[in-house]
C-alpha cells in the first residue's frame, strides 16, 4: 500500500516538474526533429529531377559500391536489395529506381563517417535499372547501377 502511494507521489511530482518545460518547448524530441525531409527529391517524378534534388547530378561511377539484388524478381511488390559501400567516409546512401513514379526509394544518412551495409525492400512496377548513390564526407558523389527484370505474377514476361 505504501509503495504504490510513494510511486504515485513520485510520478505526480515528476509530471508536475516536467509539464512547464514541455509547455515552453524546452524539452523537444530532438532525435525526431534532427531528421530532415528532402521533399523535393522524394516527390520528383523523373530520375533526372530526383538526382538533381538529391544533389548527385554528376556522380562518378564506382566499383566500390556493391549492389546485391536478384537479376529477375518474380514479385515486383517486394524486391530485396543489399548495398555495401566500400567508399571511405560515406555520409549518405540513396537508392533510386529509374522507372518508378517517384524514383528515390530510400535515403540513409549516417551521423559519422561509415562503411555502410544496408538491406532495403523496394517496390518495382516494371523492369528497371536501380542505382545506389553514395555521398562521401569530402562532398564527392559516387554511383553504381544494377538492372532488375520484374515478371509480374511470375509469368516470366
Amino acid at each position: 500500500m505504501f509503495e504504490s502511494r510513494r510511486s504515485l507521489l513520485k510520478g505526480g511530482a515528476s509530471a508536475a516538474l516536467l509539464a512547464p518545460l514541455l509547455g515552453t518547448g524546452l524539452l523537444k524530441p530532438t532525435a525526431v526533429l534532427a531528421a530532415e525531409w528532402n521533399r523535393s527529391a522524394f516527390t520528383a517524378s523523373t530520375i533526372n529531377d530526383a538526382l538533381k534534388a538529391y544533389g548527385s547530378g554528376n556522380a562518378a561511377e564506382s566499383r566500390d559500391i556493391v549492389i546485391n539484388a536478384p537479376e529477375i524478381a518474380e514479385n515486383g511488390a517486394k524486391v530485396e536489395v543489399e548495398i555495401t559501400s566500400n567508399i571511405a567516409n560515406t555520409r549518405s546512401l540513396g537508392l533510386f529506381a529509374d522507372k518508378n513514379p517517384m524514383p528515390l526509394c530510400a535515403n540513409l544518412n549516417f551521423s559519422a563517417p561509415a562503411l555502410p551495409y544496408a538491406r532495403v525492400q523496394i517496390k518495382l512496377a516494371e523492369t528497371t535499372r536501380i542505382r545506389a548513390v553514395v555521398k562521401a564526407a569530402d562532398g564527392k558523389t559516387y554511383v553504381a547501377f544494377r538492372e532488375i527484370k520484374v515478371t509480374l505474377g511470375g509469368c516470366g514476361g
